[in-house]
């Protein structure tokens, strides 16, 4: 996806447009005042830091540079299960409202308030559809008719009222280098996007004895996963003039902003500082029982059912032989409670989005960190 900079955003009736100033806002709508709209963030990233600055207030101005987070290091709880005698570690993070920093403090507050608040349209679309119903009963097909007509009116006057009242607008202002870098993050994401195979990897475990060896087609680790999604795309309660990288990694969506990752779960928001994202791509040798992805590299073979000198086991007479694929692997943890596994189905192309975020941090006036893949056992 070719990345570009919007210079203005709508949210509702509100148009907010970047200029070397910062942001103004206007209202497409006469006589209504600037206040009842969406607050606007203002972001400049470039050799400085981050600054912010606020449109509606005009007074919230915060420079920041290398400024630590006001998290400690935190590891996410260790959970268990067994499957197949295989014991098995879930790779799983922290509550996503422990995912808190100083530097995004005002944003994470202003999110989450959005995320929570009250929806008009859900409001107003249940309150008219008893109508509509009592309409009916009353009136019969005329009734129906007026309750349909409202119905509709005020299922679209919700969604007229949501759309700046439960809205954020984050206006980006990238220079060279830090739009550079964040350039480089979207053509690696790209890369990463056009994998035929994409997973999400929920817990592993170490295969310790010969029979769950050989239940196993022979593998020193199984792996729980199941196909995630990798596109562009912004949470519902965020406008921007930037569409930021977003991997459904579990029960949170992951949201690639230039600042810093946004972590969306359901009607919680938490945030984690690109120096505080430890991220480590390497290569994963996988046995495929399922589809092999056409972009795969298929780097041997396996028997279903293998004799303790990896040939095939007499004894059962439905053995066959099992791609071993070269996937890859990316696994991100922060100090404040990020511990995702992902998994793509070709090799080559993790380290370049590894790198292109650590390009950013610099950017940005940080570092980011590296870390090992997590030890399944």
């Amino acid at each position: 996806m070719p990345f570009y900079i919007r210079k203005s955003v709508s949210a509702g009736p509100f148009r907010f447009n970047l200029s070397k100033s910062g942001i103004g806002v206007s209202a497409g709508i006469k006589g209504l005042r600037i206040g009842t709209g969406p607050r606007g963030h203002y972001i400049h990233a470039g050799r400085g830091g981050l600054y912010y600055r606020s449109s509606i207030s005009g007074r919230s101005k915060t420079n920041h540079k290398n400024n630590p987070s006001s998290i400690g290091p935190s590891s996410p709880k260790i959970q268990t299960y067994t499957e197949q005698s295989v014991e098995m570690v879930r790779i799983s993070s922290r509550d996503v409202m422990e995912m808190e920093d100083a530097r995004f403090a005002e944003i994470l507050s202003e999110l989450n308030a959005k995320q929570n608040s009250t929806s008009m349209r859900a409001v107003l679309g249940w309150s008219s559809g008893a109508l509509a119903v009592l309409a009916t009963i009353v009136g019969g097909g005329t009734g129906l008719i007026i309750g349909m007509i409202l119905f509709g009116a005020a299922f679209f006057f919700g969604n007229w009222l949501d759309s700046f009242k439960r809205t954020s607008v984050l206006m980006y202002e990238l220079e060279d280098e830090a739009r550079l870098a964040y350039e480089a993050l979207t053509s690696s994401f790209d890369t990463l996007m056009a994998c035929i195979g994409k997973w999400h990897v929920d817990a592993g475990g170490t295969v310790r004895d010969i029979h769950a060896w050989k239940r196993n087609a022979g593998a020193g680790h199984i792996l729980d996963k199941r196909p995630t999604t990798f596109d562009y795309s912004l949470p519902r309660v965020v406008a921007s003039n930037i569409t930021p990288p977003a991997i459904q990694s579990g029960k949170e969506t992951l949201y690639f902003l230039p600042d810093f990752l946004l972590v969306v779960e359901r009607d919680k928001v938490g945030a984690v500082a690109y120096d505080s994202l430890s991220i480590r791509a390497q290569e994963s040798h996988f046995i495929e029982e399922g589809t092999v992805p056409s972009d795969t590299k298929i780097i041997a073979h396996t028997w279903k059912h293998p004799n303790k000198s990896g040939g095939p086991d007499r004894r059962f007479a439905n053995n066959f032989q099992i791609p071993v694929c070269l996937y890859e692997s990316i696994y991100l943890t922060s100090s404040n409670g990020l511990n995702e596994l992902l998994q793509v189905s070709r090799n080559g192309v993790t380290a370049p989005f590894a790198r292109a975020i650590a390009a950013l941090a610099t950017a940005n006036g940080s570092r980011s960190q590296s870390q090992d893949l997590p030890t399944l056992t």
